[in-house]
């Protein structure tokens, strides 16, 4: 269970990344693959099916740096990662809607400030955060039970947060686990799983399915996770070489993504080895001043729009309003217009009080002539005219 703990504990060596420094080590890269065999499918529908839902939450931190100026002139240098100064704040806003699907499966998370749920002895000892998106799929059980114990089974984990990485991965195959050893839950219930864990600057995105998160760096869209299809080259390669096929974009011709949690009656025993895996892909980012929001959302959003143009209408939308919800809304309206056929839901993460700045390119103040020779060329061509 989560405990309260606002009242940090002190740190007697430097501070690094959130952390005493004499307590961290290095985050880990090495990864593995775990999966299970595959049966015909039984999906149910979910218990409950709420039609729409959203919120809005905020937090800021201590100590935030100095207001940004309300214009910034695009030049070929990034800022320097060494900026110590930056301190972002995480305020978010989120929407949902069932869409024209029967039921609604989608869940979806939003925590501003973690240290309200992480315990003394963990050490944090700066500001963090904590979002996800669960598309669910036979059912909404999956979903449900993700979004519920995700963020508990990596805080409660003994390589939190001294090793990250693990930890989550821990955490995804404990809620993989329990998925098929909880008998209240549906064991042929699924879900994808999306998650962005801030700590401090270092922001970890950790992926298992078709969600995408893609980060707003000064109007550029960066995609910060990839789409676990089937028909992905890696996932094609991965699932063929586990004993999988590929039908039509259907793994085994019964799911059309390549990666989740829950799935039981396609992955089989537990502890065997098949192509449909709960194993989440990792990206690391430490946050600079140009990197203005993150987008998380399931694949209704990504099937009828492209990450550039929802990072475009988000950075549009904040510098109206500068209200994360809002966007969030828009994202899911625009996704209906343009005849999305699956539940939407979308997350819109803030890393600054202030809307973004306005963008101009500098003019050159390069002069351009002709020599006198071109001149004389360019008289006789057009004499010939």
């Amino acid at each position: 269970m989560m405990a309260p703990g606002t009242n940090m504990s002190p740190c007697n060596g430097e501070i690094e990344n959130g952390f005493c420094k004499g307590n961290m080590s290095a985050i880990e890269e090495n990864q593995e693959v775990s999966d299970g065999l595959n049966q015909p499918n039984a999906g149910k529908p979910p218990r409950n099916h709420p039609g729409m839902r959203h919120c809005i939450s905020q937090a800021s931190l201590a100590g935030t740096s100095a207001l940004e100026p309300n214009t910034v002139m695009l030049s070929l240098k990034s800022p320097s990662s060494d900026n110590c100064a930056y301190v972002p704040i995480f305020r978010s806003g989120s929407y949902s809607e069932m869409g024209p699907k029967q039921y609604m499966e989608d869940e979806h998370i939003c925590v501003d400030n973690l240290r309200e749920h992480v315990d003394d002895s963990k050490g944090l000892l700066s500001q963090g955060a904590y979002y996800g998106v669960f598309d669910g799929h036979g059912g909404v059980d999956a979903a449900s039970f993700t979004q519920n114990n995700l963020l508990n089974f990596i805080l409660e984990d003994s390589h939190f947060p001294s090793m990250v990485k693990k930890a989550v991965r821990n955490a995804f195959q404990k809620a993989d686990n329990e998925l098929s050893d909880t008998k209240s839950l549906d064991r042929s219930s699924g879900t994808t799983a999306l998650i962005a864990l801030i700590l401090g600057r270092t922001m970890l995105i950790a992926n298992a399915g078709d969600s995408r998160a893609v980060l707003g760096k000064r109007g550029r869209a960066i995609e910060l996770s990839k789409d676990h299809k089937p028909n992905a080259t890696s996932e094609k390669l991965r699932i063929e070489k586990l004993g999988g096929v590929i039908f039509d974009g259907y793994l085994n011709g019964q799911l059309s993504v390549a990666r989740a949690l829950g799935d039981w009656h396609i992955k089989g025993a537990k502890g065997s080895k098949g192509p449909l895996s709960s194993e989440p892909e990792f990206e690391e980012v430490v946050l600079l001043e140009e990197d203005e929001f993150l987008i998380i959302g399931c694949d209704g959003l990504w099937d009828v729009m492209s990450s550039q143009y929802a990072v475009t209408i988000v950075r549009k939308e904040l510098m109206l309003h500068n209200d994360p919800e809002k966007c969030s809304k828009f994202l899911v309206k625009e996704a209906l217009k343009r005849n999305c056929c699956d539940n939407l839901t979308v997350v819109v993460i803030c890393f600054s009080r202030d809307p973004p700045p306005r963008i101009e390119i500098p003019r050159t103040t390069r002069r351009r002539s002709i020599s006198a020779e071109g001149l004389d060329l360019l008289k006789g061509v057009l004499s010939d005219i």
